[in-house]
């Protein structure tokens, strides 16, 4: 964590890879008091890229879906 004046936050500001690079939160202080802190952006969660692994993701219903369906239709006749 590192900790600035707001005049520092302001020179930084045109060159932001160097002031917030090295660090994983920044505080902002005024007059010695904290006013902002400055947060990494969190990475993105991965995306599923195609159907076969979303399914291989997924749990199966016991029994199958295909059977209740079956089974429901059969009721009702």
């Amino acid at each position: 964590m590192k900790t600035i004046t707001i005049r520092e936050a302001r020179e930084g500001l045109s060159h932001p890879e160097q002031l917030f690079a090295e660090n994983d939160e920044v505080i902002v202080t005024k007059r010695g008091e904290p006013v902002a802190r400055i947060l990494p952006i969190r990475p993105a969660k991965p995306k599923i890229r195609s159907l076969a692994a979303f399914r291989a993701s997924q749990t199966p219903l016991s029994p199958p879906l295909s059977q209740t369906i079956v089974e429901n239709r059969e009721d009702r006749y």
